[in-house]
């Protein structure tokens, strides 16, 4: 009777433990099936990176956990979580380190339903990559003057790349620091485009002469010179132009030697945790909706959708004198890590 009772006990006991278990699962299956979330490392302007992340938030119902850095910070951060990625989706943000990012295996191969609807530049940057980013906007080079103060001291408006090296500009300048910015990393290719290596640097030094500050952030010169804290910012026409909306004494040029460019892209984390979310956000980004909220959110790029429209406030390209950016070269690895630290020793710690 002891040993009946025993075993009815013990059968008793394993069936509870077997429908605590069956009940653990499928409370754990639908806290998983609820837990939509996405991790996103932006790079554009603060208020476009609120208009992605809310936007898509509210239409979807996705937890979105974005955080605002530069392109090239952002790049820095992904290899330094190799091992254990945090992001999901790194949307925004110029194209040269997403492309850098691609070649060390740091981002994942996806091609979106929606690639066919890009314009040719943007579909260039997905093959050059092999898939592993894709082009969201096309930005312009350039750098902004403040009208008024300029007045003021009486100086020239200047409209070329060689006119910021002259001695009235001295400490009147800002650009970003190309080890953070993406845009400054541009500026540094492009002058390495135009002049050649030598003179390219040569240029640099007698610019940091001029320079009062150095940046973290690509577009924070422009803002800058809206403020009336700087008199030129070198940053993208299209950040000039949104501090131009908010003080329309701020004039853009695009210099008269010519200028590079940006394709901003998004890249889908290598071993993403919320793949499929990141997928998902990928090929709406592509969109004319999600494309959309660039302008209200003082963003003027030129969108990679075609059906997108263009901002009114956009930079005119057919205007601009763009040089041939060699996107693969810049987009090297090998490249940004001897450019950067010749920069940084010769130019920034050079004095």
């Amino acid at each position: 009777m002891g040993s009946s009772d025993s075993r009815n006990t013990l059968m008793r006991a394993t069936r509870l433990a077997l429908c605590t278990l069956v009940a653990a699962l499928g409370l754990s299956g639908m806290a998983h099936a609820a837990d939509r979330t996405l991790v996103m490392y932006c790079a554009v302007d603060e208020a476009w990176c609120r208009a992605m992340s809310n936007t898509y938030q509210k239409v979807t119902g996705v937890n979105v956990e974005m955080t605002r850095m530069s392109a090239g910070e952002i790049y820095a951060r992904l290899r330094a979580e190799k091992a254990n990625p945090q992001a999901d989706i790194w949307w925004g943000g110029t194209g040269d380190p997403h492309l850098q990012a691609a070649e060390e295996g740091l981002t994942d191969e996806y091609k979106s339903a929606e690639f066919g609807q890009l314009r040719d530049w943007a579909q260039k940057q997905a093959e050059r990559a092999k898939f592993r980013t894709v082009g969201i906007y096309l930005g312009a080079l350039g750098y902004g003057y403040n009208s008024t103060e300029l007045n003021q001291r009486k100086l020239k408006a200047p409209g070329c790349w060689s006119d910021l090296v002259k001695p009235e500009w001295k400490g009147e300048i800002e650009m970003a620091d190309p080890n953070s910015s993406g845009t400054a990393w541009t500026m540094l290719a492009t002058m390495v485009q135009l002049m050649g290596e030598e003179k390219a640097f040569a240029y640099l030094k007698e610019l940091n002469k001029n320079m009062a500050e150095y940046t973290k952030a690509g577009a924070a010169p422009a803002l800058a010179v809206g403020k009336g804290e700087t008199l030129v910012g070198i940053a993208f026409q299209h950040d000039v132009i949104n501090a131009a909306k908010q003080n329309p004494a701020v004039k853009v040029v695009s210099p008269c030697e010519g200028t590079g460019y940006e394709i901003g892209s998004m890249s889908i984390v290598k071993g993403a945790r919320h793949l499929d979310e990141a997928k998902k956000f990928y090929d709406w980004a592509l969109t004319v909706d999600a494309q959309k909220l660039a302008a209200p959110a003082g963003s003027y790029q030129i969108p990679s959708n075609k059906a997108t429209p263009v901002p009114p406030e956009a930079p005119d390209l057919s205007k601009i004198k763009l040089i041939d950016y060699d996107f693969a070269k810049y987009g090297s690895s090998a490249v940004r890590t001897r450019l950067l630290k010749r920069f940084t020793d010769e130019v920034r710690n050079g004095h």
